[in-house]
């Protein structure tokens, strides 16, 4: 047993780890994992430092490791792809560190000061942007969201086929294919060189009796906004299949909510809703459908609606409770649909807040925001020689691919010479995408001001000498 004591690790002085073991009834602490094989257990000694003594000492130490980092407070920043700078009012990051919320986002109804409540205004106003009944609480990001729209497919339909855009995030595309393995075929539909947009010949080649949905994004990963989502839909339905859509809320601003051009289910992110950056989230994925019988009851996922405890199907929160509750794994356990647990709860009140600062006229002149100052930075960069932004022949939202083939540079010695200039430059696709030869996704926001734009223009000319 160890004879390190770490005064800010709970129960780490030797004394107290005998009084436990003898409680529970086991001589050492290895006996606790002695289901695990031998050979896959560390047989090393861990180099571990010796404890700080202070909390202060600590604190200096874990702060001197940070400083290492280069952050986007002292970085501009243009990277996107799945999760994006957006500016956080103060006000969201105030309320979800409120104790009620911060300790009990994942409590049981007796334990709620709030919290039921505030799950459903988030469903409620998240439903009204997205023109849908029922919007599930959420799961752990967008690439999860998707994977379950589409098992909810495949059980509304009795079908095993998934059509996706090979236009779609790889990650995300990874993800998918696990939550749909075992039983669910997914396969993939070209898209057009010039626009971007889906092949729909290709679509109509693919699409068979077995299919059991069709999935697109919009805007799409590469940023394009996809044109044809009414012929999407329509091919999908002529053949018994469920549309699903992946959206960016905040793009709902400006573009047509997916039900109205044939969307059966929507999913999508939740992080530009007021939620910051986190090395990689923080990330919620929602669902949202029309409120059907054939779909609402193949949601995974938690549903809160205004409730009665007397209800039957019901599971109070005091006021607000979880609506068929029978559906999920706290009750089917290993039969469920698939695993619930907090997952993202405290982002779901920090969307909540978010939209309720913005409301729709918010919402809107943010979009707006948005995409005009990423078409003014696409044609700013297409002035440089060698520099073709967009690369798709077709309108963008808030990110769009710059190409720089014929400056002869990589898209990795350019982001490396962005540094010097204390800027992130683009997502290099060249692994992801080779066929776009050496480009990159740009994305411009509402932080970026016109003075950041002008120096990135600056930066990238010098930067591509």
């Amino acid at each position: 047993m160890s004879k390190r004591v770490y005064p800010y690790i709970p129960n780490s002085e030797p004394a107290i780890k005998e009084q436990m073991l003898k409680e529970v009834g086991i001589d050492s602490v290895e006996d606790i994992y002695a289901e695990i094989p031998k050979h896959l257990k560390f047989k090393g000694k861990l180099n571990l430092p010796e404890p700080f003594l202070s909390e202060y000492a600590l604190k200096r130490h874990v702060e001197g490791i940070l400083a290492k980092n280069k952050t986007c407070k002292d970085h501009l920043n243009f990277l996107g792809g799945g999760t994006w700078q957006h500016y956080v009012p103060e006000v969201c990051n105030t309320i979800i560190s409120r104790d009620e919320f911060l300790t009990a986002y994942g409590s049981d109804y007796y334990a709620d000061h709030g919290k039921g409540q505030a799950f459903f205004e988030y469903a409620s106003m998240l439903g009204d942007l997205l023109e849908m009944d029922v919007v599930s609480l959420p799961t752990y990001d967008w690439a999860a969201a998707a994977g379950n729209s589409i098992r909810m497919a495949s059980r509304i339909t009795g079908r095993n086929k998934a059509l996706i855009p090979k236009t779609i995030s790889p990650d995300r595309l990874s993800c998918i294919k696990n939550y749909c393995e075992p039983g669910i075929e997914i396969e993939l539909v070209s898209y057009d060189e010039k626009t971007g947009y889906l092949d729909l010949g290709d679509l109509k080649n693919r699409i068979s009796a077995g299919t059991a949905a069709v999935y697109f994004e919009n805007p799409s990963y590469l940023g394009f906004i996809e044109m044809q989502g009414e012929d999407i839909s329509k091919i999908a339905h002529d053949h018994g299949a469920v549309c699903i859509v992946g959206v960016d809320p905040i793009s709902l601003g400006v573009l047509e909510v997916p039900d109205r051009y044939g969307a059966d289910i929507v999913c999508g992110e939740l992080q530009p809703l007021g939620i910051n950056m986190y090395s990689g989230g923080g990330l919620g994925g929602f669902i949202a459908t029309r409120e059907e019988e054939k779909y609402v009851a193949e949601y995974p996922s938690i549903l809160v609606t205004l409730t009665s405890t007397k209800a039957e199907g019901e599971y109070g929160f005091g006021g607000f409770g979880s609506f068929l509750f029978d559906r999920t794994s706290y009750v089917q356990r290993e039969k469920a649909k698939d695993f619930v647990g907090t997952e993202c709860g405290l982002w779901t009140i920090a969307a909540g807040v978010y939209l309720a600062l913005m409301g729709p006229q918010g919402i809107k002149e943010l979009a707006e925001n948005v995409v005009q100052k990423a078409h003014y930075m696409a044609g700013r960069l297409s002035e440089i020689k060698g520099v073709k932004a967009p690369v798709f022949n077709s309108p963008n939202f808030k990110e769009f691919i710059v190409n720089f083939d014929e400056t002869d540079k990589k898209v990795k010695d350019i982001n490396k010479k962005l540094l010097d200039f204390k800027i992130f430059g683009g997502k290099d696709l060249s692994r992801e995408f080779p066929e776009l030869g050496e480009s990159a996704l740009y994305c411009v926001t509402e932080v970026h001001t016109h003075e950041d734009l002008e120096k990135f223009f600056s930066a990238l000319q010098e930067a591509i000498k």
